[in-house]
């Protein structure tokens, strides 16, 4: 690695715009943020639907920027901070892999700079002020059984997401029930991530609803004082994090909202700090196109008034094969005509990628299992759609392995005319937005609102929600609310189980089928691979 002054050095960074965590992290200034207006290209990477162990879109991303590096060109790459529930669940760490990694890694994967506890106290504070403003006589008359801010916790644990509270008698505090989520899905995560700066996030802060009135009235954090003390917590975890590639590239690191129950990306002020201080700014949206994509352009790009140069969508020959019917078992196994017939998928994102006025370029992250037949069936595919073809070998290569991939996207780059456009209008009923995203994203046939749905509208509407943009929270394993239909399911019912409002984030959240903001351990976690052996962290890597 190089020195992290270093890394700071060729992004145009001043000595007082960094502060230098141990050796190899560092955090930047705010006013480093506001020096340099956004000059640089933005990049999108997305993907078609994973597979329960993901595509490669990390990977993808960081190989890219190295391979723009390679190019000669100025590049950083602009990612989410891992949390640990995925690190110690299933999917492992989230820092890339092979010659295609951030570091130093396993720092990233684990407590990093400490912004996911930070978020995590001050979440927490603005729950523990409100349990004492109940057991202090409730001044501002919150009804008991309507309160509606939760605590969060960055593991996974399924057996925290019903609980009760105020157990214990009168100096225990009042009981009600409540839950935790996981900080991935924390409001305050997603604040941070969207806010432009300190005076922005203290807006953001002081508007989150922490329950209701028995009149139905809402209360908010900032008249609860919380406001204040919160954002002393945040003060750090504001600053975008600088680390780098396994060859050198910057990278900033900063903020971590899930995108499956969260909107997915990376903190506003990480992608202006990079396209600030470089020609070529390489960022990534969680998940599939569906989920991360659609977000990424009306959510993020919309509030800050972003635009992207290009798209690519990650595919796999694996992910291909599993939408062409394979067992997960089995994905290893040679078959042309499973991902022939698994194309369905890919082409439904192409799709949802023009629909916003992109032209996608599809990046076929190689495996060292696949073969020149299979891989020949998605050139072949996306020869006939129109749509750009590049493989990237950034896993076994690195930059050297996406020289291919960068090069096609700086001359798809070079075609891009048109600014992108919105799916809907932020101003549209929330009923006839979601309607638009399930046909246009998903391709449902209709949505369906459960009684519960339907009375949390009610109460979303009652506080001024209406005109807010929506953060859909739905399975990340299919087009659809049900994790099972794979491929390109068509002419289906969505249903609709919950909505949150989230004002200080900005947007109201609809909850679609059996999706949980506390995700559970599988039966083997990726944690009982983990120890240390002397000063060394082993198996945290995914």
């Amino acid at each position: 690695m190089q020195p992290i002054m270093e890394v700071a050095r060729t992004l145009g960074l001043r000595p007082a715009d960094v502060s230098v965590w141990g050796e190899a992290k560092a955090k930047v200034s705010l006013a480093a943020v506001k020096r340099h207006p956004p000059r640089g290209r933005l990049i999108l990477v997305s993907a078609m639907t994973p597979t329960p162990a993901g595509e490669g879109k990390t990977t993808t991303t960081i190989s890219l920027a190295q391979g723009l590096h390679a190019m000669g060109c100025r590049a950083c790459a602009v990612l989410r901070e891992p949390s640990l529930g995925p690190t110690f669940g299933r999917k492992g760490g989230a820092t890339g892999g092979g010659r295609a990694t951030l570091e130093p890694a396993d720092d990233i994967n684990l407590h990093f700079t400490g912004d996911f506890h930070a978020i995590t106290a001050a979440h927490n504070l603005l729950a523990a002020l409100l349990d004492n403003h109940l057991h202090r006589g409730n001044r501002l008359g919150i009804d008991v059984r309507r309160v509606l801010w939760r605590r969060v916790l960055d593991l996974n644990d399924r057996a925290l997401r019903h609980i009760v509270v105020g157990m214990g008698g009168p100096w225990a505090g009042v009981p009600r029930q409540s839950g935790f989520d996981i900080t991935a899905a924390s409001e305050v995560m997603a604040a941070l991530c969207l806010a432009d700066g300190v005076d922005d996030l203290r807006h953001r802060l002081g508007r989150m609803v922490v329950g209701l009135t028995s009149n139905g009235e809402p209360v908010t954090a900032a008249e609860l004082g919380a406001v204040g003390p919160m954002l002393v917590l945040l003060k750090d975890a504001l600053r975008p994090n600088l680390v780098q590639t396994v060859e050198g590239v910057p990278a900033l690191v900063h903020g971590g909202p899930f995108a499956n129950i969260a909107h997915g990306c990376n903190s506003v002020l990480a992608t202006r700090l990079a396209l600030g201080h470089s020609d070529w700014v390489v960022t990534e949206a969680g998940f599939g196109f569906d989920l991360g994509g659609e977000k990424f352009f009306d959510l993020k790009c919309v509030s800050a008034g972003l635009d992207t140069a290009a798209v690519v969508l990650v595919a796999t020959v694996r992910a291909l094969k599993r939408h062409g019917g394979m067992a997960l078992s089995a994905l290893a196994v040679p078959d042309a005509s499973a991902v022939e017939r698994g194309l369905a998928n890919l082409s439904k994102h192409v799709e949802n990628v023009r629909v916003f006025g992109e032209a996608p370029l599809v990046a076929l992250n190689r495996f060292a299992t696949d073969t020149d037949e299979e891989m020949d069936v998605v050139r072949a595919a996306c020869r006939n759609e129109n749509v750009p073809f590049a493989m990237c070998d950034g896993y076994a290569r690195g930059g050297a392995g996406a020289v291919d991939l960068a090069e096609a996207v700086v001359r798809h780059a070079e075609q891009r005319a048109k600014p992108f456009k919105p799916l809907y209008d932020w101003s549209d009923p929330i009923k006839d937005k979601l309607v638009t995203i399930a046909r246009a994203m998903y391709g449902a046939r209709s949505v369906v609102w459960e009684h519960q749905a339907e009375q949390d509208l009610e109460v979303v509407r009652a506080c001024g929600g209406e005109a807010l943009p929506l953060c859909v929270a739905k399975t990340e394993a299919s087009l659809s609310d049900d994790p099972t239909r794979l491929g390109r399911p068509e002419g289906f019912e969505m249903t609709v189980n919950g909505v949150i409002l989230a004002a200080g984030a900005g947007y109201v959240v609809p909850v679609f089928g059996n999706m949980q903001r506390m995700p559970g351990l599988p039966a083997d976690p990726q944690a009982l691979r983990m120890d240390l052996r002397g000063d060394e962290t082993v198996g945290v890597r995914s």
